[in-house]
């Protein structure tokens, strides 16, 4: 990921032009990302719509050029597809390749084919051990490169990503930042009904972990834990772990909190609503970034 800024303080004036910003930013992706998962009559859409905030946030607000993103949760790749259209580190006409014979924008993110997705993150429970071995590497080589990993909660199902959490506290890579998309619906049902994580926070904490919770749709929320991350991780004592509360299908009513939007595609109707109710809530969103500066 690139084109983004550093972590930095700022005033009330410039954190209300970041925030029009993001939600300007954030409507364009989730337009994208609709009009791909509606072309390909394919499903997961509520697991991108549960991060995008997230990945528009950590794009335009936290990540530095030389930093390195891995989406985890591989299933909703549509998500950052669409969010590298609008950076144009994609040609936007490639999106209606997706899901398509040869296209390099597979359901899954692919292997050596798109400079800003370093890794294939389709099977689940792997994105953070990724990181954690990138981190390492960086530290040898006197690096101040960052590693930010987005897993899913139901990827905590995956003893793979508690080893890497272990390994991340006990050597204290504070170059890891690891978001959790906590919407609490995984493929089969709750998280709590399938395998409780809770209190994930206090087991976080445990393992050495800096906690910190989000709104992961609210872009005062976001912004204002990468400005409190930024004193945590100048003190290099514990990584950071960020817990981002959101609702699967976010914005969309028919879908949110389903475990159906894990799966079904959108009919024509589907479609045009979900268009409605993101434009509806776009101008609410931009209505309030604007009254809070």
């Amino acid at each position: 990921m690139t084109d983004s800024r550093s972590s930095r303080g700022s005033s009330r004036a410039d954190r209300s032009a970041e925030h029009v910003q993001l939600e300007e930013r954030v409507f364009s992706v989730k337009k994208r990302c609709l009009a791909m998962y509606k072309m390909a009559n394919a499903g997961h859409i509520g697991s991108s719509l549960s991060c995008v905030e997230m990945l528009v946030f950590l794009k335009y607000a936290w990540m530095r050029d030389e930093d390195t993103f891995i989406l985890s949760k591989g299933h909703a790749v549509a998500a950052l597809y669409s969010l590298l259209a609008e950076a144009n580190a994609l040609d936007p006409r490639e999106l209606d390749t997706f899901y398509k014979d040869g296209t390099r924008l597979p359901a899954l993110p692919p292997v050596n084919a798109i400079k800003e997705i370093p890794f294939a993150t389709g099977s689940l429970g792997h994105g953070l051990s990724l990181c954690a071995g990138m981190a390492v590497g960086a530290i040898l080589n006197r690096s101040e490169r960052r590693f930010f990993c987005l897993t899913s909660d139901g990827e905590l199902d995956e003893g793979s990503t508690w080893e890497a959490a272990l390994f991340i506290a006990h050597r204290k890579l504070t170059n890891v930042v690891w978001l959790i998309d906590r919407n609490r619906i995984q493929g089969i049902g709750g998280t709590e009904e399938v395998l409780a994580l809770e209190p994930l926070g206090a087991k976080l904490e445990a393992f050495g972990f800096h906690v910190i919770a989000a709104d992961g749709h609210d872009f005062s929320s976001l912004l204002t834990v990468r400005d409190d991350c930024a004193g945590v991780l100048a003190g290099q004592e514990r990584p950071i772990a960020i817990i981002s509360n959101t609702i699967k299908g976010h914005g969309i009513r028919y879908m949110q909190d389903t475990v159906a939007s894990h799966y079904l595609p959108m009919n024509d109707a589907q479609y045009a609503q979900a268009l409605d109710e993101l434009a509806v809530a776009h101008a609410a969103a931009l209505a309030g970034a604007r009254d809070a500066g």
